[in-house]
């Protein structure tokens, strides 16, 4: 699985760890401890790296490595990433998703379920990750091969669920 350290050595590439500690307003020190992966990179640089290299990679890796959750870059030997690929999987994916999720039973509150139907939960739940996780791939590798932004997608949909009343403006 990739980490945040090395991913921030691909995505410099032949630019020293001085111009980027001056882009990114730290000490080369500062990089050179965070590509090691003897200091964890923090949020506002974080954060930087990502408004500049615009990777979803990155992006779904320091979500991981920070929080443990959340879709991963699938780099496995088993791994498609061609579109076409992707967008089949995902199709699938979702499907088996909707089905589950429908057979579902949530009318009566949870905690009084029964432990097949908490199983039944449990496996809806799991479906919705597998989507989830082809959703992400799916968006990542099409954004990656159209120069279409990812960070730019995701500030367009924090807008609308601003807009919509969903988020509340900061």
């Amino acid at each position: 699985m990739k980490n945040v350290r090395d991913l921030m050595k691909d995505l410099r590439g032949n630019q020293t760890q001085q111009k980027t500690a001056g882009e990114m307003h730290v000490a080369r020190e500062t990089i050179s401890r965070y590509e090691t992966g003897k200091d964890k990179v923090n949020v506002d640089v974080a954060n930087k790296y990502s408004k500049k290299y615009d990777d979803p990679c990155f992006a779904m890796t320091v979500q991981n490595e920070y929080t443990g959750t959340g879709p991963v870059w699938l780099d496995g030997p088993n791994a498609d990433l061609h579109r076409s690929a992707i967008k089949e999987k995902t199709l699938e994916e979702l499907e088996e998703a909707f089905s589950r999720l429908k057979e579902t039973g949530l009318s009566k509150p949870l905690s009084n379920l029964q432990p097949f139907e908490l199983q039944e939960v449990h496996e809806a739940l799991e479906e919705l990750v597998e989507a989830e996780t082809a959703i992400s791939q799916f968006i990542a590798v099409v954004c990656m091969e159209t120069g279409i932004s990812y960070r730019g997608l995701w500030m367009d949909h924090y807008r609308y669920l601003i807009s919509q009343g969903f988020l509340k403006e900061d």
